[in-house]
């Protein structure tokens, strides 16, 4: 990792619980915002962070729009006073999520960060650079994706993992949880993706 500097962070405060919604963001959508309305009330967090990066390190980024751009385009969506939107990680030089969560640890030792991902996400997890180590750093919370509920339950990580799992009614421990600890959040489900909607742009 190459530390570039200190980036501009949204706004927070010690004490805060903040989830953290990583990825390109190639568009945005309402199943983002879905996700994240739903973890801001079942974990009792603070704020959410959508984090737009310069580009996915296991997916193919030549076609990838401009980071302006869709940062821009995933602040007009989100429209909602406690999702922050921000692109610091091409500030800070960061460009794994390990990295990324390392460095807002470091910066913001008294805020307590959630990872919260998709469950279509949460499949692939153990092929993320230092993966156990990202579970070792922060809580996650998995949230249920159309036609992944049952390969997430019985992933490679979830099969690691399976001791540090909370049930779901205790959701709202999972952001003072002292990690590996991860939760799976069900509710309404977004079919939407950002894959299929650029194809459907085309």
């Amino acid at each position: 990792m190459t530390v570039l500097g200190p980036a501009r962070l949204p706004p927070h405060a010690p004490g805060q619980k903040i989830g953290l919604l990583g990825g390109s963001f190639d568009p945005a959508h309402e199943g983002h915002r879905a996700a994240s309305l739903l973890a801001l009330k079942r974990l009792g967090l603070d704020r959410v962070w959508w984090l737009v990066s310069p580009g996915n390190p296991l997916k193919d980024t030549r076609y990838l729009a401009p980071l302006p751009a869709r940062a821009a385009a995933a602040r007009h969506l989100a429209r909602h006073p406690r999702i922050a939107v921000t692109d610091f990680e091409a500030e800070a030089g960061t460009r794994f999520t390990y990295d990324t969560i390392s460095y807002l640890k470091r910066r913001m030792p008294a805020c307590h960060f959630v990872w919260l991902m998709g469950a279509d996400n949460f499949i692939h997890f153990h092929r993320w650079k230092r993966w156990r180590e990202i579970a070792d750093l922060v809580p996650l919370a998995i949230i249920d994706r159309p036609g992944s509920t049952l390969k997430a339950a019985h992933s490679r990580a979830a099969k690691a993992l399976e001791g540090a799992r909370l049930e779901e009614s205790d959701a709202l421990l999972l952001p003072l949880c002292k990690p590996p600890a991860f939760v799976f959040l069900h509710g309404p489900r977004s079919p939407l993706s950002s894959t299929a909607l650029r194809e459907g742009g085309k």
